[in-house]
């Protein structure tokens, strides 16, 4: 007993030594990530861009006010990146007869989700990807990092906008340049796994429509290769095992045409960990 005592007394000493004695070595964030364009505080990015006169500008350009959703559906089954998980319950309350409730007999649904956010269709925040311990706009994120969220770069600080989205379709850009390669697995002509696309496919899928790309716009790369996501589970390893994708080049090319938000109809970029991040940390 008195052993098992000392040695408890050790290892609490030694526990604290280890709080108050080691030093976490903060890395130089300004070396390694890029300050913001929109000053010391901004925590949104690059949808600081979209302001009101981007907003109006892009209204006066509907013609149709057709509305077309380009989100996946969230349900179990569908490809998930790594660990990540998935699931849906649904409650049904009341519906067994006699049991409703009140004089007009009501009765309910109700779902439970639960989830990483980081599934199917979503929006990334600021906080999301950094370069060792430093995010965007040289915050040292080991100092606003806790349990449950973060301190600083959230996604609660994005505001809501609305502005121009540019759909750039590189299936058809390729199948009138005759290099398309498709993957077998697709249902509709898809880009196959590991294809990159270059900036001068970029810029013949804008001159294909007669686009050119503003400040504040929304530009959408479709690959086709969404048409695997939409097999689930029967094509999930297919989707997951590979993509079609920006070359860095291509990526460098359309951040310099300032807009607000860059997106694959896959994974964005996942096939370069490089072309990613020099799309997040370019403002």
């Amino acid at each position: 007993m008195k052993h098992g005592t000392i040695v408890g007394i050790a290892l609490s000493a030694l526990a604290l030594f280890g709080t108050f004695g080691i030093a976490h070595a903060q890395s130089d964030c300004k070396t390694l990530v890029k300050a913001s364009p929109f000053g010391p505080d901004d925590q949104v990015g690059a949808t600081n861009r979209i302001t009101p006169a981007v907003t109006k500008a892009a209204a006066a350009e509907i013609q149709t006010g057709a509305v077309v959703s380009m989100a996946y559906n969230l349900v179990d089954g569908v490809p998930l990146f790594g660990t990540r998980f998935t699931k849906t319950m649904l409650t049904t309350a009341s519906l067994v007869p006699g049991a409703e409730y009140g004089k007009n007999r009501l009765t309910f649904m109700e779902d439970t989700y639960l989830s990483q956010s980081h599934v199917g269709t979503h929006i990334d925040g600021m906080g999301h990807i950094g370069i060792m311990d430093c995010y965007y706009n040289q915050t040292p994120m080991g100092k606003f990092v806790t349990q449950n969220y973060l301190k600083k770069l959230g996604l609660e600080n994005l505001k809501s906008f609305a502005t121009r989205g540019v759909i750039i379709d590189m299936v058809k850009v390729f199948q009138e340049a005759g290099k398309l390669k498709t993957n077998p697995a697709c249902r509709t002509p898809c880009l196959d796994g590991g294809t990159v696309i270059t900036e001068a496919d970029i810029q013949a899928g804008l001159k294909m429509y007669n686009v050119t790309l503003r400040e504040g716009d929304v530009v959408f790369v479709h690959t086709g290769w969404g048409d695997l996501f939409k097999q689930f589970p029967a094509q999930n390893d297919n989707y997951n095992k590979s993509e079609p994708g920006l070359g860095k080049a291509a990526a460098q090319w359309i951040i310099t045409s300032e807009p607000s938000i860059a997106r694959h109809s896959l994974f964005l970029s996942r096939m370069s960990p490089i072309i990613a991040l020099t799309s997040f940390f370019s403002g």
